[in-house]
């Protein structure tokens, strides 16, 4: 064998240009497939976004009864007519005297309602409202002071609520009702008849004073037995701090000007005027 021949055997094989590309674009596939298709895989999904929850709100204003209560849950809640009734007859945390009667703690105010609200929920929420509001010191050494019980007080500042006119009559108002009650008499308010007659109305019969209720406060003395409405914090506050006054009666002439006196002679000209206006309007 030749020199020239050993020393060709003895030299490195070169690679040519396309040799050299077809190296490179191997190495760029394994890198791409060893590399990127990992952090690919480890990438975390966008995340779902949940559908936005419904919600709105109910408005209990003062003074109403619990039926108008009732009916406006279950028309905000579109379920069928009388399901929040049955929803009211257990599972509320009322006052022993209630007997089950939420009458008077279904507190006004304006509730939070979603999809998942139900009566019960919402009802219960009224209730725990009203122990919370009616459950302050103000209130309850206020109810001792006056000597009546909270579930009393709270028949009062249901009368309270619906005989005022204004709030600023509501003071005035509780005062008559303390006062006939010390001095025994009858409270004879027009607002106890047309609860037991489940009405609303200004006009109040002879007929309307005979019925046989124990709301009908023209024949009977004391406190009717449940409260007739739902009442707000300021019916609460005028139902325990009454302010002083020897007020036996009083009678809206004309909206915004009620008359407070404690002469039965001066009511019966006040009640005379009333009348006059009533029939003048209609």
């Amino acid at each position: 064998m030749s020199q020239h021949s050993t020393a060709r055997r003895g030299k490195r094989p070169r690679l040519t240009r396309r040799g050299r590309l077809v190296l490179i674009t191997g190495a760029l596939v394994l890198i791409a497939a060893g590399v990127l298709v990992p952090l690919l895989l480890l990438r975390e999904p966008a995340p779902v976004k949940e559908p936005e929850k419904k919600t709105w709100t109910l408005l209990v204003p003062e003074g109403w009864r619990a039926t108008q209560v009732y009916a406006a849950v279950d028309k905000s809640l579109g379920v069928p007519p009388g399901t929040a009734r049955a929803a009211a007859t257990a599972g509320l945390t009322l006052p022993a005297a209630a007997r089950g009667n939420p009458e008077g703690f279904l507190f006004p105010a304006t509730y939070p309602v979603d999809e998942t609200t139900t009566p019960k929920s919402l009802l219960r929420y009224m209730v725990t409202t009203a122990g919370k509001r009616f459950g302050t010191d103000r209130i309850t050494e206020g109810a001792r002071r006056t000597g009546f019980s909270l579930y009393e007080t709270v028949i009062i500042a249901s009368i309270v609520q619906a005989e005022a006119d204004t709030p600023e009559d509501m003071g005035k108002v509780a005062r008559v009702i303390h006062n006939r009650l010390a001095r025994g008499m009858p409270l004879q308010m027009d607002s106890t008849l047309n609860y037991a007659l489940d009405r609303s109305t200004l006009d109040t019969t002879h007929a309307d004073t005979r019925i046989d209720s124990p709301y009908n406060t023209y024949a009977r003395t004391g406190l009717p037995p449940t409260p007739i409405d739902n009442p707000g914090e300021e019916a609460m506050h005028a139902a325990v701090e009454p302010p002083p006054g020897d007020w036996l009666y009083f009678v809206t002439v004309q909206p915004g000007d009620t008359r407070f006196t404690s002469s039965y002679t001066e009511q019966l000209r006040n009640v005379a005027e009333f009348n006059e206006n009533r029939r003048t309007a209609s």
